[in-house]
Formats: C-alpha cells, sequence, structure tokens
C-alpha cells in the first residue's frame, strides 16, 4: 500500500465495494436503475421498486424506451438521446427533468430528477449508464402553485366590474388547476349588498359570475354568465354555503344520490364525466358573496388536500377583489342617485343623440336617469322612478338597480330581456345593511323603470316599459305623439310580461324621457306633457337644453313633492359617410379581402394610418375566427362615430372567450390581440348569430404639409 491507496486484493476494499452496493440497491432513498451498454434494464433498488411499484420481474432486461413507454414518459426521444449521449462521451447529465406516471395508478404523475452517469471499467471498457432518480414532486408543485398566486395578484381584480373579475380568476385556474371554473355570486352582490354568515338570505339564488373551461371558449357553462342558479337543499354547493366551509371530492361517484340527471347543471357533470369538484365558498370581510367551484373531467389526477388549500388562497384574494367591485358598484351608485347625474357624463354618446336633462329633486331620492353606451355606436337611454313619500322611498334600492341595470347594459340584451331580469332582482326582499343581521329583510316599494335602446345606424327604437310612463317624441316638423310601448307592471309586482316596442324614428327627432312626478301625478301624464310641447315654440334646430328648461319651468318646479327628471334626446343619423358594410362567404381567403376592404374604407375617411393598421389587424383576427366556427356567411360593418366601431358577425350563436395565448401557442391570440388593440370590446347576440365588435378611439391623419 502506498499514499494511503489500497492494492485490487485488498480485501478491504472488496468489503467497502460489496457495502456500497447493498447501500445503493437496498438502502437508498433515491432510485437507481442501471442500464448495459445497450441500454437494457439490468438492476434497480429498492427505492425505485418502492417509489414506483416498479415491476421488476417484468422491466429487466428490456429496453430503455420499452420502459419510458410502459410509464407514459413524455419527451422519451429526448432522454433516450440523452442517455446515448452519456453512454458516448461519458460527461455525466445531472437535473434531467422526467415526468412519469404510475403503473397501478396512471391517474397519478409524478416528476423526478434524474442524473446520467456512464459506467466502465478501470480498463475503460465501456459497460453502461446509471440513472439515479429523486422524486421533486412536492417541490415542483409547491412551485406552481407559488406561481399561481403571484399572478393572481396581477392579474385577477385590474377593474372594478364583478363579471371581469371573475372573469379573470376563472381564466388564471383554468387549465393550471382545474378544467373548469365557475364564479356564482348572490344578486345582492350586484346591488351592494351581500349576506352575512349568519344570515338568512344565504338560501337566495345566485348569479354566474364567470365561467372557463378547456373545452374551448365556444362551450358555455349551465347556466351561463349572467343567469340565474340555485343550489338544491342536499348537494355539496348548497353544504358548503351553509356550513361556509370548503368541500374536497376526491372521487366523484357517478351514481351519488345528489346527483339529479333532470338537472341541468347534473347532467352537465355526468356528460363530461367529471371525477373531482372543489367547492370554496367566496368570502370577504365577513360577508358572503358566492361560490367558487373546481371540476376536473380531462386532467386524470384528482384533486387532493393540497390542492383545496390553493385554491381556497386563490379565493380568498377573488374575494377581496370582487368585495371591492360590490362596494364601488353601490357607492357609485349611491352618488348619482343623489346627485342625479347621467351614468356616463363622460360619454353622451354623441354620435347618436344630443342631450339635455334637467333633475328637480324634492329630497325623496326616488327618481332617476342614465344613458349608458352600447356597442355599434347605440344608447341606451333608462329612466326609472319608486313610489314613496320622502320618508319612505329608498335611494338605496334605487342605486342596487341601477348598479344592476349597468351590469346587465355591458351583456348587451334586449330591453324585455333586461326588464325581466330586474323584475327579478327586485322580487326578492332587500337585506338590511350590514351589522344589523336581526333586523328582518325589507320590503321595496314598487320601482317603475323604462329602457330604449336607439341605433343611429339603422334609427331604429327599440324599448320596453315596466309600469313607466312612455317617452315622448318631438318631431322636426313640430308634431308630437307618445310613443306606443305596451306598459309592463312594475319591478317585482305582478308576472313579468315585458314587450318590445320597435319604431324607425326620423333623424331629429327628439325622446323626452320623464317620470310621473314632473307633472304631478295627473293621470294622463303622456297627453298632458303633449299638450305642454305643443304649445312650445321651438325651432327644428333650436337648443335642445333650452327648451327642457322651458319646459321644467312652465311645470312649476317648486310645487313638487316627489324628485323628478326630464331627460330630451334628439337622434342622429349615421349615414353611408360614417358606416359601411360588407358580406363574404365563408372561406379562409376571404380574410385578405375583408381585411383590405376595411383599410380601404378607412383611408377614404381619412383616419391615421396606425388606426388602419391595428383595424386591418382587428377584422383579420375575428373575421378568421368567423371562418374557424361559423359556417354561413360573415358580415364585416365599420362605423366612425364618435370612436371607430368594427364589428364581425356570424351565424355561430357560441361566444369566443378571451384567453392570454402562450408565446408556443399557434392559436388562440385573436381576441388577446383585439383586446389589446380595443379600447373595449364584446359580444352581442342577434337573430342570426352573434357579432364581435371592439371599439377604438378615432384618430384623425394629420394634415400634410408641401
Amino acid at each position: 500500500m502506498r499514499d494511503g491507496h489500497r492494492s485490487k486484493a485488498d480485501p478491504a476494499d472488496e468489503d467497502l465495494g460489496d457495502a456500497l452496493l447493498d447501500a445503493l440497491f437496498s438502502r437508498s432513498p433515491a432510485g437507481l436503475h442501471v442500464y448495459d451498454a445497450r441500454l437494457r434494464l439490468v438492476r434497480v433498488n429498492t427505492a425505485a421498486r418502492l417509489m414506483r411499484d416498479f415491476p421488476t420481474d417484468r422491466m429487466v432486461g428490456r429496453s430503455l424506451s420499452a420502459i419510458l413507454r410502459a410509464f407514459d414518459v413524455a419527451d422519451r426521444a429526448v432522454i433516450e438521446q440523452t442517455a446515448r449521449r452519456v453512454l458516448e462521451s461519458g460527461r455525466p447529465v445531472f437535473d434531467l427533468p422526467v415526468r412519469l406516471r404510475s403503473r397501478l395508478e396512471p391517474g397519478v404523475e409524478a416528476v423526478v430528477s434524474v442524473a446520467v452517469l456512464r459506467l466502465q471499467r478501470p480498463d475503460g471498457t465501456v459497460v453502461g449508464v446509471a440513472a439515479a432518480l429523486t422524486d421533486i414532486t412536492a417541490r415542483v408543485r409547491a412551485e406552481a402553485g407559488l406561481r399561481l398566486l403571484n399572478e393572481s395578484a396581477t392579474r385577477v381584480g385590474t377593474t372594478l366590474d364583478v363579471f371581469r373579475t371573475a372573469a379573470e380568476f376563472c381564466d388564471l385556474a383554468v387549465p393550471r388547476l382545474a378544467d373548469t371554473v365557475t364564479i356564482d355570486v348572490y344578486d345582492t352582490v350586484l346591488r351592494g349588498h351581500a349576506p352575512t354568515p349568519d344570515s338568512r338570505e344565504r338560501e337566495a339564488a345566485l348569479r354566474r359570475a364567470g365561467f372557463r373551461s378547456v373545452a374551448g371558449p365556444e362551450h358555455q357553462g349551465v347556466p351561463k354568465v349572467g343567469e340565474i342558479t340555485t343550489y338544491p337543499p342536499g348537494t355539496p354547493y348548497r353544504t358548503a354555503l351553509d356550513t361556509l366551509a370548503p368541500k374536497l371530492i376526491g372521487r366523484l361517484d357517478q351514481d351519488a344520490p345528489w346527483l339529479d340527471p333532470e338537472r341541468r347543471r347534473d347532467a352537465r357533470i355526468l356528460t363530461a364525466g367529471v371525477h373531482s369538484i372543489l367547492l370554496v365558498p367566496i368570502r370577504a370581510r365577513g360577508l358572503v358573496l358566492g361560490l367558487a367551484c373546481f371540476y376536473r373531467w380531462r386532467a386524470p389526477t384528482p384533486f387532493d388536500d393540497k390542492d383545496l388549500a390553493l385554491a381556497e388562497q386563490l379565493t380568498t384574494h377573488a374575494a377581496l377583489c370582487l368585495d371591492n367591485a360590490r362596494q364601488y358598484g353601490r357607492e357609485r351608485s349611491t352618488s348619482r342617485i343623489l346627485t342625479g347625474r347621467l351614468a356616463h357624463p363622460a360619454t353622451p354618446g354623441a354620435a347618436a343623440v344630443d342631450l339635455a336633462h334637467a333633475y328637480l329633486p324634492a329630497g325623496t331620492g326616488g327618481a332617476w336617469f342614465d344613458v349608458i353606451p352600447l356597442s355599434g355606436a347605440r344608447i341606451a337611454l333608462v329612466a326609472g322612478d319608486t313610489a314613496g313619500s320622502a320618508d319612505t322611498a329608498d335611494p338605496a334600492a334605487m342605486g342596487e338597480l341601477r348598479a344592476a341595470i349597468e351590469a346587465l347594459s355591458d351583456l348587451d340584451l334586449p330591453p324585455d330581456e333586461i326588464l325581466e331580469r330586474l323584475h327579478d332582482l327586485a322580487s326578492r326582499p332587500q337585506p338590511v345593511l350590514a351589522g344589523t343581521p336581526d333586523l328582518p329583510p325589507r320590503d321595496t316599494a314598487p320601482a317603475s323603470c323604462l329602457y330604449l335602446v336607439y341605433d343611429p345606424v339603422t334609427r331604429l327604437c327599440t324599448a320596453a316599459s315596466a309600469g313607466h310612463p312612455a317617452p315622448v317624441l318631438l318631431h322636426r316638423g313640430g308634431e308630437v305623439e307618445a310613443l306606443d310601448i305596451a306598459p309592463g307592471p312594475p319591478l317585482g309586482r305582478d308576472i313579468a310580461l315585458y314587450r318590445v316596442t320597435e319604431r324607425a324614428l326620423p333623424t331629429g327627432t327628439t325622446l323626452l324621457l320623464y317620470n310621473n312626478a314632473l307633472l304631478g301625478g295627473a293621470a294622463d301624464t303622456a297627453r298632458s306633457l303633449e299638450d305642454l310641447i305643443a304649445g312650445a315654440v321651438t325651432a327644428p334646430d333650436g337648443s335642445l337644453q333650452a327648451l327642457c328648461d322651458s319646459l321644467t319651468r312652465d311645470l312649476g318646479a317648486d310645487r313638487l313633492h316627489h324628485d323628478a327628471f326630464l331627460l330630451l334626446a334628439r337622434t342622429h343619423t349615421l349615414g353611408p359617410d360614417q358606416t359601411n358594410t360588407w358580406t363574404f362567404a365563408n372561406s379562409p381567403a376571404n380574410v385578405s379581402r375583408a381585411r383590405q376592404a376595411a383599410a380601404a374604407q378607412l383611408a377614404g375617411w381619412g383616419v391615421a394610418a396606425d388606426l388602419v393598421d391595428d383595424t386591418a389587424l382587428i377584422v383579420s383576427e375575428l373575421v378568421t375566427n368567423a371562418v374557424r366556427y361559423a359556417e354561413g356567411p360573415i358580415q364585416l360593418r365599420l362605423i366612425l362615430g364618435e370612436t371607430l366601431t368594427c364589428e364581425v358577425t356570424d351565424d355561430s350563436s357560441t361566444a369566443p372567450h378571451l384567453r392570454r395565448a402562450l408565446e408556443t401557442d399557434e392559436n388562440g391570440r385573436g381576441l388577446f390581440i383585439t383586446a389589446q388593440l380595443s379600447r373595449r370590446w364584446g359580444v352581442r347576440g342577434g337573430g342570426r348569430g352573434k357579432a364581435i365588435w371592439a371599439e377604438q378611439e378615432r384618430r384623425r391623419r394629420p394634415p400634410s404639409h408641401l
């Protein structure tokens, strides 16, 4: 022996080698696979057998390729190439991540870190490779959860809008946590309130605020976003809300007694093959806002306790964002009630109408009106009132109702459907304010509402009334008439039955919206106002605000006993010089034709070059989306008003869904690009399908200098 080295024949060296082999193959916590020079498995250690239920008697002697296939390993070709490279070069590879599945439980995926080393004799003869496997599944999963939580801080709650916040949450959680995610909130959240943990109102109906599925944007939830849903007693949903405790259903029994194939939601669960569910109540600041539901049906791995803990953390952040949106909606609506302001004073829809208004307060706070811009340069004129005196009128209830109207207006529903949903909201007893749970829910006074939509392109006026006086029309020639609208019951009273009235209005027609208090409660208010207007001297192009002020003076504001208002809207028409429409056959070749047609039209209108480029890209993406998912002809419409609107209509009734495509994705960027280039965008249902629209700020081409 020299310099501390033992000879080959030293028995101690042989004992040490035997002990090392015994430790590696019998007691090492890391898995060890040994392959020969032809990459055939010759030996595995105990950890490998226990960790992955390794069937040694079947696998020894098989090739590396066969073993990788048996364990459903992804990127098998890359792993084989790595092993051969180590075998040839002798350079080891460390920290090679490998995903595999247990043969006994294919639904369970594991992640291991692999170190690959070449084996050779003292004389340099290569005899094979050894692969040491360390299970890092828990670490990888924890890191993924932390990334998801960090992203939620920036991606969820970017606006003070309940529906947008719910959509952002669903987008974040799918597919990284679940295959499908839904958010249902109590209707009272949209009205600015929410039940307390011990409130009886937790048995009330909820409204679907968010939905996302890996099945694609064409698949809608049951119910759809914006629709009412209920959780029957005896179901896990109701149990989660009653106990306010998150619930994990690790393995869903398809024969569970609470599943009823006759219920739409349960039928969808059974049809999709959902095998695991998480239910997390949405709570914030001592209030119950709703329920978040997570489903797995495509990913084979069931939810576990760690998934439930992550879902709770994500939902906690989303709950705070939803509650911020709730409080903002309540405070904004109440403020507008007390000041009599328009809903959107900065965007009054000048392309559609000229506006003038007067608000005559008497201290009751129950009368209100709003002007809400809609897609396609349209405008919604909304008026409402509640019965009662200064002691009985409820401005807070009106604020809740207005907040709900704004939320429903974003869905671009027709007037009769909006009134039906408002009637459903108003039919329920209102909760008391937070902090007074012992008081019974309050009953609301009957509320009237008029919802009118004017389209400056078609000149079509569409309206429905819930017990509110019909608007009066003042034509340019001086003729005065009341718009013939079939009145439905006040909101929250009788059976919701509302009919839509459609009327094409000549350009320059003035609409007058008001409430009964303006005329002192006269029996024939429409006739009285018609007589008053007919007696007024006004030129066709006279000052609209002057006419409004004159009428309110003649009515005697000092004699009012209830808040009153008068809203005047003089209609405009967008002619051929501001709008154009093209119809294309459903063919990929027409994408470029649509883009060229739009660019040529915008150049003719003299808009800025960068706006032409942005619009051409939006047209390309939206028409491509229509070609992909629809079957019939595709219609493209451009509207140049206060903003530039691009609309693409197809015959598919399924609404698209915005998702954030990864850098490696080839598809899924159309709506994301559209959203980035637009001030706002959305989807509007129609008789033959749907229209996807996008609005951009109008920018004119700068003048050229010679």
